[in-house]
């Protein structure tokens, strides 16, 4: 089974404050806000293309002050955010999530089906809200309609590749390795921190998003 890229989560406390940020620093708008009723969450989209030339894009989210907190960890781990909006998960696309759920470390989550508008999927969701190796993990997910890039805000934006550090880069390169043999874009390193970065090329250069 194949995977990809869908797209790169920009977590921040306050989404106009994310949204802001990832404006300025990329030089592009994203599009109108959207919402989670079931995590609590809301966002705003871009789209940008994969080396591949297929689309994905880029997600600001934030929790939903105007929302009853669920009563589990959102995801993402939000619930603990903190600080400046900051690059801090990935997610990638797969045809069966069952089969990509047994392949993933024990601790990944659970299986959980969602609605918004025009489209439908469903994805695992770390019961702590913490997806394994400190969030480099990536959160996996499976369409059930049209994948919605297509059809957003597209200002031009090109995901290059992605940087993914932790300490533990052999554990986590050997649990990522059913996912990204077709990913020749994604590099772990070893670290002291874990974190991601990811360049993204725009109209004015490349630009790192960490």
């Amino acid at each position: 089974m194949t995977y990809q890229i869908d797209h790169l989560v920009i977590s921040a406390g306050d989404l106009e404050q994310g949204r802001d940020w990832a404006e300025a620093l990329l030089g592009v708008p994203f599009g109108p806000r959207g919402e989670h009723k079931d995590m609590a969450t809301e966002n705003r989209l871009v789209a940008m293309t994969r080396p591949d030339g297929e689309k994905a894009y880029l997600e600001v989210i934030a929790p939903d002050p105007n929302a009853q907190r669920p009563d589990f960890p959102r995801w993402f781990d939000l619930d603990n955010f903190g600080g400046t909006p900051k690059l801090t998960n990935w997610v990638v696309a797969c045809a069966d999530l069952e089969e990509a759920w047994e392949r993933a470390p024990a601790d990944v989550g659970r299986i959980m089906s969602f609605r918004r508008g025009d489209y439908a999927w469903r994805m695992i969701v770390p019961e702590t809200g913490i997806l394994p190796f400190d969030n480099c993990f990536p959160a996996l997910i499976e369409w059930h309609s049209p994948h919605p890039a297509p059809k957003l805000l597209d200002p031009g934006l090109a995901f290059r590749r992605l940087k993914i550090s932790h300490p533990d880069a052999e554990g986590l390169r050997a649990a990522l390795s059913p996912f990204i043999e077709a990913m020749e874009n994604v590099r772990i390193v070893q670290a002291k921190t874990p974190g991601l970065t990811a360049e993204i090329g725009t109209a004015s250069g490349e630009i790192w998003i960490a």
